[in-house]
Protein backbone atom coordinates (compact mmCIF):
# COMPACT_ATOMS: atom_id res chain seq x y z
CA UNK A 1 0.00 0.00 0.00
CA UNK A 2 2.98 2.38 1.13
CA UNK A 3 4.81 1.65 -2.13
CA UNK A 4 1.74 2.37 -4.44
CA UNK A 5 1.14 5.62 -2.40
CA UNK A 6 4.46 6.19 -3.59
CA UNK A 7 4.37 5.75 -7.11
CA UNK A 8 0.76 7.85 -6.99
CA UNK A 9 3.04 10.86 -5.56
CA UNK A 10 5.78 10.85 -8.35
CA UNK A 11 3.11 10.36 -10.83
CA UNK A 12 1.95 13.95 -9.86
CA UNK A 13 4.23 16.25 -11.09
CA UNK A 14 4.59 14.63 -14.34
CA UNK A 15 0.77 14.67 -14.87
CA UNK A 16 0.72 18.31 -14.17
CA UNK A 17 3.31 19.09 -16.21
CA UNK A 18 1.16 17.11 -19.11
CA UNK A 19 -2.02 19.16 -18.49
CA UNK A 20 0.08 22.47 -18.87
CA UNK A 21 1.40 21.69 -21.92
CA UNK A 22 -2.58 20.86 -23.00
CA UNK A 23 -3.74 23.80 -21.38
CA UNK A 24 -0.98 26.00 -23.57
CA UNK A 25 -2.01 24.31 -26.56
CA UNK A 26 -5.47 24.59 -26.12
CA UNK A 27 -4.93 28.55 -25.64
CA UNK A 28 -2.17 28.73 -28.32
CA UNK A 29 -4.62 27.05 -31.08
CA UNK A 30 -8.05 29.07 -30.03
CA UNK A 31 -6.25 32.35 -29.38
CA UNK A 32 -6.21 33.17 -33.40
CA UNK A 33 -8.46 35.64 -34.08
CA UNK A 34 -9.44 37.22 -30.54
CA UNK A 35 -7.76 39.14 -27.99
CA UNK A 36 -10.34 38.31 -25.12
CA UNK A 37 -7.49 36.74 -22.82
CA UNK A 38 -9.95 36.64 -19.94
CA UNK A 39 -12.52 33.77 -22.34
CA UNK A 40 -9.36 32.14 -24.38
CA UNK A 41 -8.25 31.85 -20.02
CA UNK A 42 -11.74 30.32 -19.03
CA UNK A 43 -12.01 28.33 -22.35
CA UNK A 44 -9.02 26.70 -22.53
CA UNK A 45 -9.59 25.57 -18.87
CA UNK A 46 -12.64 24.37 -19.28
CA UNK A 47 -11.56 22.58 -22.34
CA UNK A 48 -8.29 21.02 -20.20
CA UNK A 49 -10.99 19.59 -17.69
CA UNK A 50 -13.00 17.98 -20.09
CA UNK A 51 -9.95 16.62 -21.29
CA UNK A 52 -8.36 15.46 -17.97
CA UNK A 53 -11.79 13.65 -17.43
CA UNK A 54 -12.19 11.66 -20.90
CA UNK A 55 -8.41 10.56 -20.77
CA UNK A 56 -8.42 9.42 -17.24
CA UNK A 57 -11.87 7.19 -17.85
CA UNK A 58 -9.79 5.84 -21.12
CA UNK A 59 -6.65 5.56 -19.30
CA UNK A 60 -7.61 3.76 -16.28
CA UNK A 61 -11.05 2.22 -17.10
CA UNK A 62 -12.30 1.52 -20.34
CA UNK A 63 -8.76 0.72 -22.32
CA UNK A 64 -7.99 -2.06 -18.83
CA UNK A 65 -11.00 -2.79 -18.30
CA UNK A 66 -13.12 -3.52 -21.67
CA UNK A 67 -9.96 -2.98 -24.67
CA UNK A 68 -7.38 -4.86 -23.47
CA UNK A 69 -10.00 -7.64 -22.09
CA UNK A 70 -10.87 -7.29 -25.86
CA UNK A 71 -14.49 -6.45 -24.72
CA UNK A 72 -14.98 -4.74 -27.78
CA UNK A 73 -18.84 -4.13 -27.84
CA UNK A 74 -18.60 -2.54 -24.95
CA UNK A 75 -15.78 -0.91 -25.16
CA UNK A 76 -17.29 1.03 -28.51
CA UNK A 77 -20.44 1.66 -26.89
CA UNK A 78 -19.18 3.69 -23.81
CA UNK A 79 -16.57 5.61 -26.42
CA UNK A 80 -19.63 6.32 -27.98
CA UNK A 81 -21.05 7.75 -24.10
CA UNK A 82 -17.86 9.74 -23.77
CA UNK A 83 -18.67 11.21 -26.96
CA UNK A 84 -21.79 12.61 -27.02
CA UNK A 85 -20.37 13.65 -23.14
CA UNK A 86 -17.83 15.69 -24.86
CA UNK A 87 -19.95 16.77 -27.61
CA UNK A 88 -22.85 18.51 -25.05
CA UNK A 89 -20.49 19.69 -22.53
CA UNK A 90 -18.53 21.60 -25.94
CA UNK A 91 -22.12 22.81 -26.77
CA UNK A 92 -23.15 24.27 -23.34
CA UNK A 93 -18.89 25.74 -22.76
CA UNK A 94 -20.04 27.92 -26.14
CA UNK A 95 -23.16 28.74 -25.14
CA UNK A 96 -21.37 30.44 -21.71
CA UNK A 97 -18.99 32.21 -23.44
CA UNK A 98 -21.45 33.37 -26.13
CA UNK A 99 -23.78 34.31 -23.46
CA UNK A 100 -21.61 36.03 -20.76
CA UNK A 101 -18.20 36.98 -22.78
CA UNK A 102 -19.31 38.22 -26.06
CA UNK A 103 -22.71 39.67 -24.93
CA UNK A 104 -24.81 37.43 -27.44
CA UNK A 105 -22.97 38.82 -30.34
CA UNK A 106 -21.33 35.86 -32.26
CA UNK A 107 -19.23 37.17 -34.89
CA UNK A 108 -17.30 38.28 -32.27
CA UNK A 109 -16.39 34.77 -31.04
CA UNK A 110 -13.00 33.74 -31.98
CA UNK A 111 -14.21 31.24 -35.30
CA UNK A 112 -12.33 28.21 -34.63
CA UNK A 113 -14.37 28.56 -30.83
CA UNK A 114 -17.79 28.02 -33.08
CA UNK A 115 -16.94 24.98 -34.44
CA UNK A 116 -17.77 21.39 -32.52
CA UNK A 117 -16.05 19.85 -34.46
CA UNK A 118 -12.44 21.63 -34.30
CA UNK A 119 -13.08 21.21 -31.08
CA UNK A 120 -14.05 17.90 -30.88
CA UNK A 121 -10.93 16.39 -32.75
CA UNK A 122 -8.76 18.51 -30.35
CA UNK A 123 -9.80 17.25 -27.37
CA UNK A 124 -9.58 13.23 -29.01
CA UNK A 125 -6.46 14.05 -30.15
CA UNK A 126 -5.49 14.29 -26.51
CA UNK A 127 -7.28 11.37 -25.22
CA UNK A 128 -6.17 9.53 -28.05
CA UNK A 129 -2.57 10.53 -27.42
CA UNK A 130 -2.75 9.43 -23.97
CA UNK A 131 -4.48 5.95 -24.64
CA UNK A 132 -1.70 5.06 -26.98
CA UNK A 133 1.02 5.71 -24.34
CA UNK A 134 -1.30 3.44 -22.22
CA UNK A 135 -1.54 0.96 -24.51
CA UNK A 136 2.02 0.83 -25.73
CA UNK A 137 2.69 1.14 -21.76
CA UNK A 138 0.44 -1.85 -21.08
CA UNK A 139 2.11 -4.06 -23.98
CA UNK A 140 5.49 -3.53 -22.79
CA UNK A 141 4.55 -4.43 -19.25
CA UNK A 142 2.75 -7.95 -21.21
CA UNK A 143 5.95 -8.60 -22.98
CA UNK A 144 7.93 -7.96 -19.60
CA UNK A 145 6.17 -10.21 -17.27
CA UNK A 146 5.87 -13.06 -20.44
CA UNK A 147 9.84 -12.64 -20.65
CA UNK A 148 9.78 -13.02 -16.35
CA UNK A 149 7.31 -15.77 -16.54
CA UNK A 150 9.14 -17.70 -19.82
CA UNK A 151 12.70 -16.86 -17.60
CA UNK A 152 11.41 -18.57 -14.71
CA UNK A 153 10.03 -21.69 -16.40
CA UNK A 154 13.11 -21.85 -18.01
CA UNK A 155 14.81 -22.20 -14.49
CA UNK A 156 12.62 -24.50 -13.17
CA UNK A 157 12.87 -26.56 -16.48
CA UNK A 158 16.39 -26.42 -15.93
CA UNK A 159 16.46 -27.26 -12.35
CA UNK A 160 13.77 -30.55 -12.68
CA UNK A 161 16.08 -31.36 -15.71
CA UNK A 162 18.91 -31.36 -12.87
CA UNK A 163 17.09 -33.05 -10.65
CA UNK A 164 16.17 -35.81 -13.18
CA UNK A 165 19.72 -36.51 -14.03
CA UNK A 166 20.91 -37.17 -10.46
CA UNK A 167 18.07 -39.18 -9.90
CA UNK A 168 18.80 -40.99 -12.85
CA UNK A 169 23.21 -41.51 -11.72
CA UNK A 170 21.81 -42.02 -8.10
CA UNK A 171 19.92 -45.10 -9.87
CA UNK A 172 22.64 -45.96 -12.09
CA UNK A 173 25.76 -46.18 -9.37
CA UNK A 174 24.29 -48.08 -6.62
CA UNK A 175 23.15 -50.70 -9.59
CA UNK A 176 26.75 -50.62 -10.79
CA UNK A 177 28.10 -50.77 -7.51
CA UNK A 178 25.79 -53.93 -6.27
CA UNK A 179 27.23 -55.78 -9.41
CA UNK A 180 30.77 -55.41 -8.80
CA UNK A 181 30.79 -56.06 -4.85
CA UNK A 182 29.22 -58.89 -5.45
CA UNK A 183 32.10 -60.23 -7.65
CA UNK A 184 34.77 -59.03 -5.27
CA UNK A 185 32.38 -60.91 -2.13
CA UNK A 186 33.03 -64.06 -4.83
CA UNK A 187 36.62 -63.95 -5.07
CA UNK A 188 37.32 -63.32 -1.28
CA UNK A 189 35.02 -66.13 0.09
CA UNK A 190 37.43 -68.35 -2.33
CA UNK A 191 40.30 -66.11 -1.12
CA UNK A 192 41.31 -66.15 -5.03
CA UNK A 193 44.62 -64.00 -5.65
CA UNK A 194 43.23 -61.50 -8.16
CA UNK A 195 40.45 -59.87 -5.03
CA UNK A 196 43.43 -57.51 -4.08
CA UNK A 197 43.80 -56.30 -7.52
CA UNK A 198 40.09 -56.01 -8.00
CA UNK A 199 39.58 -53.82 -4.84
CA UNK A 200 42.30 -51.33 -6.07
CA UNK A 201 40.49 -51.16 -9.50
CA UNK A 202 37.21 -50.72 -7.65
CA UNK A 203 38.82 -48.32 -5.91
CA UNK A 204 39.30 -46.26 -8.81
CA UNK A 205 35.76 -47.16 -10.44
CA UNK A 206 34.63 -45.78 -6.90
CA UNK A 207 36.70 -42.56 -6.99
CA UNK A 208 35.36 -41.77 -10.59
CA UNK A 209 31.33 -42.33 -9.17
CA UNK A 210 31.97 -40.50 -6.08
CA UNK A 211 34.12 -37.63 -7.57
CA UNK A 212 34.20 -37.03 -11.05
CA UNK A 213 30.36 -37.71 -12.31
CA UNK A 214 29.16 -34.53 -10.04
CA UNK A 215 31.03 -32.84 -13.49
CA UNK A 216 28.49 -32.40 -16.37
CA UNK A 217 31.43 -33.90 -18.78
CA UNK A 218 34.59 -35.52 -18.46
CA UNK A 219 37.23 -36.53 -21.45
CA UNK A 220 36.02 -39.44 -23.69
CA UNK A 221 39.80 -41.19 -22.84
CA UNK A 222 38.84 -41.00 -19.21
CA UNK A 223 35.34 -42.36 -19.49
CA UNK A 224 37.29 -45.13 -21.71
CA UNK A 225 40.17 -45.60 -18.86
CA UNK A 226 36.92 -46.67 -16.55
CA UNK A 227 35.66 -48.90 -19.17
CA UNK A 228 38.51 -50.95 -19.19
CA UNK A 229 38.98 -51.35 -15.38
CA UNK A 230 35.12 -52.35 -15.39
CA UNK A 231 35.60 -54.81 -18.27
CA UNK A 232 39.34 -55.88 -16.57
CA UNK A 233 36.96 -56.37 -13.26
CA UNK A 234 34.18 -58.58 -15.28
CA UNK A 235 37.07 -60.86 -16.89
CA UNK A 236 38.45 -61.50 -13.21
CA UNK A 237 34.64 -62.70 -12.10
CA UNK A 238 33.76 -64.68 -15.42
CA UNK A 239 37.69 -66.12 -15.84
CA UNK A 240 38.07 -67.92 -19.15
CA UNK A 241 34.17 -67.88 -20.03
CA UNK A 242 34.15 -64.48 -20.99
CA UNK A 243 35.96 -62.95 -23.94
CA UNK A 244 35.74 -59.21 -24.80
CA UNK A 245 36.96 -57.31 -27.65
CA UNK A 246 37.36 -53.81 -27.16
CA UNK A 247 38.44 -51.83 -30.17
CA UNK A 248 39.41 -48.15 -29.96
CA UNK A 249 39.44 -46.14 -33.71
CA UNK A 250 40.08 -42.44 -34.76
CA UNK A 251 39.73 -41.28 -31.07
CA UNK A 252 39.39 -37.32 -30.35
CA UNK A 253 41.16 -37.10 -27.32
CA UNK A 254 39.89 -33.25 -26.50
CA UNK A 255 35.99 -34.99 -26.89
CA UNK A 256 34.08 -34.60 -23.86
CA UNK A 257 31.33 -36.66 -22.58
CA UNK A 258 28.93 -36.98 -19.40
CA UNK A 259 30.48 -39.14 -17.11
CA UNK A 260 29.18 -42.94 -16.45
CA UNK A 261 27.13 -42.64 -20.26
CA UNK A 262 28.86 -45.23 -21.72
CA UNK A 263 29.07 -48.07 -18.80
CA UNK A 264 25.86 -48.78 -18.26
CA UNK A 265 25.87 -50.52 -21.41
CA UNK A 266 28.95 -52.62 -20.64
CA UNK A 267 27.21 -53.39 -17.26
CA UNK A 268 24.23 -54.62 -19.43
CA UNK A 269 26.07 -56.86 -21.83
CA UNK A 270 27.82 -58.78 -19.07
CA UNK A 271 25.22 -58.79 -16.57
CA UNK A 272 22.18 -60.15 -19.51
CA UNK A 273 24.36 -61.56 -21.96
CA UNK A 274 24.37 -65.07 -22.27
CA UNK A 275 26.94 -68.09 -21.98
CA UNK A 276 27.19 -70.22 -25.30
CA UNK A 277 29.34 -72.76 -25.98
CA UNK A 278 30.92 -72.12 -22.59
CA UNK A 279 31.85 -68.27 -23.56
CA UNK A 280 30.43 -64.95 -22.98
CA UNK A 281 31.21 -63.15 -26.08
CA UNK A 282 31.29 -59.18 -26.00
CA UNK A 283 32.58 -56.78 -28.86
CA UNK A 284 33.16 -52.96 -28.16
CA UNK A 285 33.41 -50.74 -30.71
CA UNK A 286 34.04 -46.86 -30.45
CA UNK A 287 35.00 -44.14 -32.51
CA UNK A 288 34.98 -40.08 -33.36
CA UNK A 289 34.29 -39.00 -36.68
CA UNK A 290 33.34 -35.24 -37.98
CA UNK A 291 32.57 -34.56 -34.02
CA UNK A 292 30.81 -37.64 -33.68
CA UNK A 293 30.61 -40.50 -31.58
CA UNK A 294 30.06 -44.28 -32.81
CA UNK A 295 29.71 -46.68 -29.87
CA UNK A 296 28.54 -50.22 -30.86
CA UNK A 297 28.50 -53.37 -28.52
CA UNK A 298 27.28 -56.78 -28.74
CA UNK A 299 27.00 -59.72 -26.36
CA UNK A 300 26.00 -63.24 -27.36
CA UNK A 301 22.55 -64.44 -25.86
CA UNK A 302 19.34 -65.59 -26.46
CA UNK A 303 15.67 -64.13 -27.47
CA UNK A 304 13.40 -63.92 -24.56
CA UNK A 305 9.45 -63.65 -24.84
CA UNK A 306 9.91 -60.87 -22.09
CA UNK A 307 13.65 -59.01 -22.22
CA UNK A 308 14.11 -57.30 -18.18
CA UNK A 309 17.27 -55.01 -18.87
CA UNK A 310 16.78 -53.87 -15.84
CA UNK A 311 17.46 -50.25 -14.67
CA UNK A 312 20.75 -49.31 -17.07
CA UNK A 313 19.30 -49.10 -20.69
CA UNK A 314 15.46 -47.07 -19.95
CA UNK A 315 17.68 -44.93 -17.82
CA UNK A 316 20.67 -44.33 -20.40
CA UNK A 317 17.41 -43.48 -22.92
CA UNK A 318 16.53 -41.49 -20.44
CA UNK A 319 19.67 -39.38 -19.88
CA UNK A 320 20.42 -38.88 -23.39
CA UNK A 321 17.27 -37.77 -24.36
CA UNK A 322 17.81 -34.69 -21.84
CA UNK A 323 21.51 -34.19 -22.66
CA UNK A 324 21.70 -34.76 -26.63
CA UNK A 325 17.62 -33.94 -27.39
CA UNK A 326 17.38 -34.82 -31.48
CA UNK A 327 21.12 -34.81 -31.90
CA UNK A 328 21.62 -38.56 -30.69
CA UNK A 329 20.57 -42.14 -31.86
CA UNK A 330 19.80 -45.53 -30.00
CA UNK A 331 18.97 -48.16 -31.72
CA UNK A 332 18.98 -51.69 -29.71
CA UNK A 333 18.62 -55.11 -31.73
CA UNK A 334 17.73 -58.16 -30.27
CA UNK A 335 18.73 -61.45 -32.61
CA UNK A 336 17.98 -65.04 -31.31
CA UNK A 337 21.92 -65.44 -30.29
CA UNK A 338 22.88 -61.81 -29.60
CA UNK A 339 21.92 -58.03 -28.53
CA UNK A 340 23.44 -55.21 -29.76
CA UNK A 341 23.10 -51.89 -28.86
CA UNK A 342 24.42 -48.80 -31.90
CA UNK A 343 25.10 -45.51 -30.64
CA UNK A 344 25.83 -42.07 -32.13
CA UNK A 345 25.88 -39.36 -30.54
CA UNK A 346 26.37 -35.17 -32.39
CA UNK A 347 28.54 -32.78 -30.28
Amino acid sequence: MQKELILVLKKIPIHFLCWMIVWFFFKSFFSVGSSNKAFLFWFSSLLSIVTLIIAYVFVYDLIPKYLLKKQYKKFVLYTIYSGVFVATTILMIEVVGFVFYFNLEFKKMPALTTNPAVILVCIFFIVILASGLKILKSNYKSLDEKKTLENKFLQTKLELKEQELKFLKMQIHPHFLFNSLNTIYGFAIAKADEAPEMILKLSNLLDYILYQVEKPKVPLVEEIHHLEDYVSLEKMRFHDTLKVNFSKDKLNDPLQIPPMLLIPFVENSFKHGVIIDGVLNVDIRLKTANNCLFFEIENSSKRKEETNTGIGLPNIRKRLEMLYPGKYQLEIIENNDTFKVHLKIEF
